[in-house]
């Protein structure tokens, strides 16, 4: 007489999320949408998506775990064990999460700019996160089995269920853009909406370069610029009501490509508050702070290289080169 088979546990996944909401997880990735692929790291408080473009540039967005209705990485968390992470095509997951929620959010949208008491600053801020934006019932899961393996967006709606397999590639995580917080040369907090009118201010110039000045007299920060069609300059030179934070301790100036911080306006539409920051060796960091459903707060950081910088790598490559 034989002994009846025993069933074997499956084996569980080495990392699955789950949302109830596409949305606020699609915004927040947008704003890193200016490299086609991204470093993704899986943690135990969330994942961590990093993209760079040429070593000049970089941006980060952190996905709070609090953001899924559940959320589990199943590895320990003791020190010295190497986190999961990959390189993957950010546009595909763009577009794989556009598939969750059939809802006409700009019908929505439109029929919400009509109404007389909205502020017109709701063209800046749409209200991304709010409860009537996120589409329809159901759910989205995140589901990555093992090292290597495809990352899965399975989404849930309406009795419909779609499976999105996604490639991972090893991961080639660029060097970080040092940021030294210990040699602060100013920082200044103001709404984000205020950088996003000045680089709506200075686009029409068709600018190469803008020039941050930070400056413990007023004005305070300066954004200028010059191209083909001529030049302008934005600044920031009220009190409180502007500018929120405001610590200078000399002049500061450089200059960035115009381009690059233009990439980091989809960040300024959906933050309520942003950062200045740079460090003794003229790397600027944008710190957006974006209000998300419940009461939480998620951050996006920018880092830029002044153009100096730039210039002396490229005439060190040339010495090499010869």
């Amino acid at each position: 007489m034989t002994s009846p088979a025993r069933s074997v546990p499956p084996q569980q996944p080495l990392f699955r999320a789950v949302a109830s909401s596409t949305r606020q997880i699609y915004q927040l990735l947008k704003c890193i949408s200016f490299t086609p692929k991204v470093h993704v790291q899986l943690t135990h408080d969330g994942i961590r998506f990093a993209a760079d473009h040429s070593r000049v540039m970089q941006g980060v967005v952190f996905l709070d775990k609090v953001l899924f209705s559940s959320y589990s990485l199943n590895m320990g968390d003791e020190e010295g064990v190497a986190l999961p992470q990959f390189q993957m095509n950010l546009a595909a997951l763009l577009e794989a999460l556009q598939i969750f929620g059939a809802t006409d959010v700009a019908a929505k949208a439109a029929k919400a700019d009509a109404e007389p008491y909205r502020s017109n600053l709701r063209n800046y801020r749409p209200d991304a996160f709010h409860h009537q934006a996120l589409g329809m019932p159901g759910t989205c899961c995140i589901l990555y089995e093992e090292d290597g393996s495809t990352l899965d967006i399975i989404i849930e709606e309406t009795g419909v269920k779609t499976q999105c397999k996604m490639s991972t590639y090893t991961p080639e995580s660029p060097d970080e853009i040092p940021f030294d917080r210990l040699d602060l040369s100013f920082k200044i907090i103001t709404q984000a909406r205020w950088l996003l009118d000045a680089l709506s201010e200075l686009a029409p110039m068709a600018p190469v370069r803008v020039a941050v000045v930070a400056s413990p007299t007023a004005p305070y920060l300066s954004l200028s610029s010059g191209g083909g069609l001529g030049s302008a300059s934005v600044d920031f030179s009220s009190g409180r009501d502007l500018l929120e934070t405001l610590s200078v301790t000399d002049r500061w100036v450089q200059s960035y490509k115009f381009d690059f911080v233009k990439s980091a306006s989809e960040a300024m539409r959906i933050a309520t508050k942003v950062s200045f920051r740079g460090d003794g060796q003229g790397v600027l960091s944008l710190q957006f702070m974006v209000e998300l459903e419940g009461g939480t707060m998620s951050f996006l950081d920018f880092r830029f290289v002044p153009y100096v910088t730039q210039e002396d790598e490229e005439t060190g490559s040339e010495d090499d080169d010869d």
